[in-house]
């Protein structure tokens, strides 16, 4: 293969990167622009515990930082946030496009990062209900395996930018 068919290949592959592949459960505009070493949340997923944050760098060669953190040092997550590389988010594997986020760049138009939300719905269930009417965990019950082996809903979050960076 010559090397323009693998560079049409390749921007092919960006284009379609951020292309989502069904509608989001959540549907929002676009967010407002930020400035370029401006630290901003992008979404807070409480069940997670978790801050998806991003800024514009300025620099041409990574214009975006993105990552995920802890909400709180007290919160009790009720979810799991996973990484994208080991998850590998898509509608044929349980996974539902939750969120398309886009922010554009106020110092360099031309750009604009977009995050993918991906959730996937687990099917953990509160323990069933004892004989006076309480949800109840026991020790000789956890001990035996019987109890929190369904999956938790997972999150995980993808980064793609659209655009061409500012030199």
């Amino acid at each position: 293969m010559s090397r323009l068919h693998s560079a049409a290949a390749l921007a092919l592959l960006v284009a379609t990167a951020s292309v989502p592949a069904a509608e989001p459960e959540i549907k929002r505009p676009a967010a407002a622009p930020q400035g370029d070493g401006v630290a901003h949340v992008l979404r807070t997923i409480p069940e997670a515990c978790a801050s998806l944050q991003g800024r514009f760098t300025g620099d041409a060669k990574s214009p975006y930082a993105f990552a995920p953190t802890r909400s709180s040092t007290t919160c009790q997550p009720r979810a799991r946030f996973v990484d994208p590389v080991k998850a590998r988010p898509a509608a044929a594997s349980g996974w539902k496009l939750n969120d398309v986020i886009r922010v554009p760049s106020k110092d360099c138009p031309a750009l604009q990062a977009v995050v993918e939300v991906w959730r996937k719905p687990g099917a953990a269930a509160p323990p069933k209900l004892d004989a006076q009417g309480r949800a109840r965990l026991y020790l000789q019950d956890a001990k035996a395996g019987d109890v929190g082996g369904a999956a938790v809903t997972q999150y995980t979050a993808k980064l793609a930018l659209e655009g061409t960076p500012c030199p």
